[in-house]
């Protein structure tokens, strides 16, 4: 399979964990770019960290196009979900996996995992929770790829 991620930078802070995550991933052609306008075709385009709106021409190039998003949508739709709960006090975070769509965290739901925090994380500890959520849903949708779930957002 071709699998492109896209991240806004390469400064963000799960940038150089995609790097590592990727090489852990030999059965598959895997690339990661920060320029939309170097997508070529593939099989799976990810969203991960991406800050940019994706259009319907750039989906068309893949048969899948999916995003994380740290919040059980869709409740915490918008920029940085997590750090608004972990403000309010919620000690379990859900991230979503969800299928693009020409509105913002709008699409169909595919799967949701959660993870819980104690109290006393520091952001790289907060980070490396979040980060492995991700890493587990990106895995999920590359073994189910055929058979990817999809339910409407309610």
């Amino acid at each position: 399979m071709k699998i492109i991620i896209l991240c806004s930078s390469k400064k963000h802070p799960i940038y150089p964990f995609l790097k590592k995550w990727i090489k852990t991933q030999k059965s598959h052609t895997m690339k990661i770019l920060t320029d939309r306008t170097k997508i070529e075709k593939g099989d799976i385009l990810f969203l991960i960290s991406y800050d940019k709106i994706i259009t319907s021409e750039i989906r068309k190039k893949f048969k899948k196009t999916l995003v994380i998003h740290a919040s059980n949508l869709p409740l915490g739709r918008g920029w940085s979900p997590h750090i608004w709960q972990i403000l309010d006090g919620k000690n379990k975070i859900t991230v979503s996996l969800f299928e693009a769509d020409d509105k913002i965290d709008n699409g169909n739901i595919c799967k949701k995992l959660s993870f819980n925090l104690e109290g006393h994380e520091l952001y790289d500890e907060i980070n490396s929770k979040l980060f492995q959520i991700e890493f587990d849903l990106m895995e999920f949708a590359i073994r189910n790829f055929a058979k990817l779930p999809s339910k409407p957002q309610k």
